[in-house]
């Protein structure tokens, strides 16, 4: 049933601003003695600490110090602290405060704040990981926040939900400027305009950016409900990056590297995730404990190890013919997604999480790696169909290749099934029983994993994006219609939803892994309503999804 409507909470503040290059958006009242402008957040636990954040300014208006203290307590008064510590606040790290609390125990909520000259920052709820024997685990899934498309509307329904962790799984942000990939209503009507106006390039665009996007006061609010576990996808960075380019980047706009590094330098700042001391966010890929419930390995199929992406209208014109291009590139058994070391890795974590008897192995990552094939659309209905300038010569060129049992999408798995099948012999030879999560397309998916043998080897949930469009943007055919079709292409495809925003709840007990999806009704209109999608459920020991209750 549809939840009560809900109205956003407006954040108000007084005053003259400090200066938009310190506050990133926010004014402020220039007689406080220190100002919180971002809110509060954490993120990365453990069984015995968590990472918490915030960001403070100096009331001086100068490029000042700000020594502050953290709090961790077990309840909102702060009656009972069970940990604290001093930390600061300093211009080369952008304002923002990180501090890894520990001391704390295994599977408990706790309260947290932090307090500089007396001021005091908003209050932030987190949560610990469990140990031992754990009877239910329940995890948010989310991707794709774009703030010119919309409404944060997804954040605020994750807020408000009763849950362990929430996994955002990339595009947290996106690096455009004002009027490049936006919704006209959105940006114009709302005021959801992007700053810097320009495409971010250098560090403080990229934290200008971060820190327009932290304003909100629906992501606030998710920030501040719950524990985050993150990684980033491409446009932390730029579009389609790989290990040593972007499509989103040429000549013009400086170093590939060194831009490269000023957004992990940002993301390393504004983000509740537990790094090293250097600066600069690093390997990003981790794994964490569940109890005896599940390992969950959260992955970089984006940076580390990425062979830059493929594209049919140029391969198939450099390789002569569509054969050799699926024969010579496609299917080029070198060709790398996680890359060596990250294989190595992941590799040696599925074999931890079996020995040590966990019942699933959740894989938190980027993009989709059930197979997506180009669906046949019948060609006098797609001559009907509304489609831009744009869009239209790509979809009819996609067309021509519908009838060779292609997949749609080259920057996801399926443009490397030679690494995935690598991918794949290792979940089948050391996982009991692998879940894959994933974002990147703004839409719904369940896929049955299966490898080139007809082996079953898992299952996948892909979330819906919180507010960028999805593929009812882009082919506007109904949505039932473009399931069928889509199912009709990928006999791997379970279940779809191409036309609604949103995120996922996904349950883990020792029986069962369900997902279930959780869609807003808008992301123009500033109150919503949020409904659930169907329940999918894999049973422990199946690797397969419940078909019968898709």
């Amino acid at each position: 049933m549809p939840t009560p409507l809900r109205r956003r909470t407006l954040i108000h503040a007084t005053g003259a601003s400090l200066g938009a290059l310190s506050l990133r958006g926010f004014a402020i009242d220039k007689s406080a003695a220190a100002h919180f402008t971002h809110g509060i957040a954490s993120g990365d636990p453990l069984a015995d600490r968590v990472i918490l954040w915030t960001r403070v300014l100096p009331g001086s208006g100068n490029v000042n110090p700000v020594p502050c203290t953290w709090q961790v307590a077990t309840d909102e008064t702060f009656d009972t602290i069970i940990a604290s510590g001093e930390a600061v606040a300093r211009a080369d790290r952008d304002y923002t405060v990180k501090v890894d609390a520990a001391g704390l125990a295994p599977g408990q909520s706790y309260c947290y704040r932090f307090m500089a000259h007396g001021v005091a920052s908003p209050m932030g709820c987190t949560r610990t990981l469990p140990v031992g024997a754990v009877s239910a685990f329940k995890m948010a899934v989310a991707s794709c926040s774009n703030y010119p498309q919309g409404f944060f509307h997804a954040y605020r329904d994750i807020a408000e939900a009763k849950l362990d962790v929430v996994l955002h799984l990339g595009d947290y942000l996106y690096e455009y400027p004002v009027g490049e990939y936006v919704n006209p209503i959105a940006e114009e009507q709302l005021g959801r305009k992007v700053e810097p106006e320009h495409e971010i390039l250098v560090l403080e665009d990229y934290r200008m950016r971060h820190g327009l996007y932290r304003t909100d006061p629906d992501l606030q609010a998710a920030h501040a409900a719950h524990p985050w576990i993150t990684v980033w996808d491409d446009h932390e960075m730029m579009n389609d990056t790989w290990r040593a380019g972007a499509e989103n980047h040429d000549e013009g706009e400086g170093d590939f590297f060194k831009r490269i590094h000023a957004a992990r330098q940002a993301y390393h700042e504004w983000m509740p995730i537990r790094t090293g001391a250097e600066g600069d966010q690093g390997v990003i890929y981790r794994a964490f404990q569940i109890g005896d419930l599940a390992d969950l390995m959260m992955l970089d199929t984006r940076l580390v190890g990425r062979d830059e992406q493929l594209d049919y209208a140029k391969g198939i014109e450099q390789a002569g013919s569509v054969e050799a291009f699926l024969k010579n590139d496609l299917y080029n058994p070198e060709r790398q997604m996680l890359g060596t070391e990250q294989e190595v890795w992941l590799q040696r974590a599925l074999q931890n999480s079996k020995a040590r008897g966990a019942t699933w192995q959740v894989l938190g990552q980027q993009v989709l790696m059930g197979k997506l094939n180009i669906p046949v659309i019948p060609p006098e209905e797609l001559a009907q169909l509304e489609l831009s300038a744009y869009v239209r010569p790509r979809v009819e060129q996609t067309q021509q290749l519908a009838p060779y049992g292609l997949p749609s999408n080259l920057d996801a798995w399926d443009g490397y099934p030679a690494a995935r099948e690598r991918l794949f012999g290792m979940l089948a030879a050391h996982a009991t029983n692998p879940v894959s999560l994933a974002g990147d397309t703004h839409n719904g998916w369940a896929f049955n994993l299966t490898s080139q043998k007809g082996e079953a080897v898992g299952v996948e949930w892909g979330t819906p994006g919180v507010s960028s469009p999805g593929l009812e943007n882009y082919v506007p055919l109904p949505p039932e219609q473009m399931q069928a079709l889509l199912k009709g292409a990928s006999p791997e495809l379970v279940a779809a939803d191409t036309a609604q925003r949103g995120w996922t709840e996904v349950t883990l007990t020792p029986e069962a892994a369900t997902a279930q999806w959780r869609f807003v009704s808008s992301v123009t209109e500033p109150t919503f309503t949020s409904t659930a999608g169907a329940s999918l459920t894999a049973r422990s020991g199946a690797r397969r999804l419940d078909e019968s209750r898709a």
